[in-house]
């Protein structure tokens, strides 16, 4: 399903078109799977008549045909407390946060949950630079990954640090457990694209814009290895597509063709981030432990890394 305009839900209508893919199923699910709903809200939006087609009024259990036109008026989401983010550093420019597992970044259609731009303004930290909705956000996790990420707190600070992405200066380390066995470090350089049947999902493609991965052997497990992983370039869900794309998608990650293995989410944690302030130039370096839920899968692996201070990584002897 491809939208036409920007999907913001709560400005302006959304207008959607049916891909072949979702030809014939109900139109309840098609409306959960494209804006990240539960069954229940989308057929709620339905039952509520903000669900517009061409051939007349919508039943949530209504199939879909292919090329039919949808229109969404705008709603506002239920809106529910999630997971607390940690303030690891923050001054009149800079906050450096400790993102969990399952908060979004910012507002969205579909989004349910209060996002960590909104938490942290409830907090009582300021946030600026940015567009409308996105107040702050000079680099993104993906909703289902944790650990660190910087936030603009003024315009000078939104400004340098935007610089810095853009330049490719910021030092950005993930720990990413894949399936199967990798003998060696690497690097992937394939373009990323949307997919035009599943827009919510990203491939390697021609079209796509160019991306960059490299990637270093941590440890060896019996069925997986720990990666350290260092994205050159941006793109969303960059690091899921290439590891998928060389055959060793991460764990949890279903939507690239990880197995979930007990996991809720995908096995990626930004674990170590460096930038320079965008004010004074000093450089700064902050490291974030794996969570709970990380660490007690590595644990089950049989991983020789440890619970070592305030819960931050350790590099095993050697290969497993």
């Amino acid at each position: 399903m491809r939208g036409e305009n920007s999907p913001g839900g709560r400005r302006g209508p959304l207008t959607l078109e049916v891909s072949e893919e979702e030809s014939g199923l109900r139109l309840d699910v098609v409306l959960a799977r494209r804006l990240g709903l539960s069954r229940s809200a989308a057929s709620r939006l339905i039952k509520e008549g903000r669900v517009r087609r061409l051939r007349g009024e919508a039943a949530p259990g209504e199939r879909v045909r292919l090329g039919e036109r949808l229109e969404v008026l705008p709603w506002q989401p239920e809106r529910l407390e999630g997971p607390e983010p940690r303030i690891v550093f923050a001054d009149a420019h800079v906050i450096v946060v400790d993102k969990p597992a399952g908060l979004p970044v910012h507002p969205g259609p579909g989004v349910r949950l209060e996002s960590l731009v909104e938490r942290v303004e409830r907090m009582g930290f300021r946030l600026g630079g940015g567009g409308a909705g996105r107040p702050g956000v000079v680099h993104r996790l993906d909703q289902g990954t944790s650990g660190l990420m910087i936030l603009a707190a003024s315009p000078e600070g939104y400004a340098g640090l935007g610089a810095q992405v853009r330049g490719r200066k910021l030092l950005r380390r993930y720990l990413a457990l894949v399936e199967g066995d990798l003998d060696r470090g690497g690097v992937v350089e394939a373009p990323v694209g949307t997919d035009p049947a599943r827009p919510w999902r990203r491939w390697v493609s021609a079209r796509g814009r160019p991306a960059i991965t490299r990637f270093e052997v941590l440890e060896r497990l019996r069925r997986t290895t720990l990666l350290e992983v260092a994205p050159e370039t941006g793109r969303t869900h960059q690091i899921r597509v290439h590891l998928a794309f060389i055959g060793h998608p991460l764990v949890g990650d279903t939507l690239y063709g990880g197995k979930p293995w007990g996991l809720s989410r995908p096995f990626l944690h930004s674990w170590r981030l460096g930038f320079r302030h965008p004010v004074t130039g000093e450089f700064m370096e902050f490291a974030s432990g794996l969570p709970e839920d990380l660490l007690a899968f590595l644990e089950d692996e049989g991983s020789s890394w440890t619970r070592g201070g305030r819960g931050e990584p350790r590099p095993p002897a050697g290969p497993a």
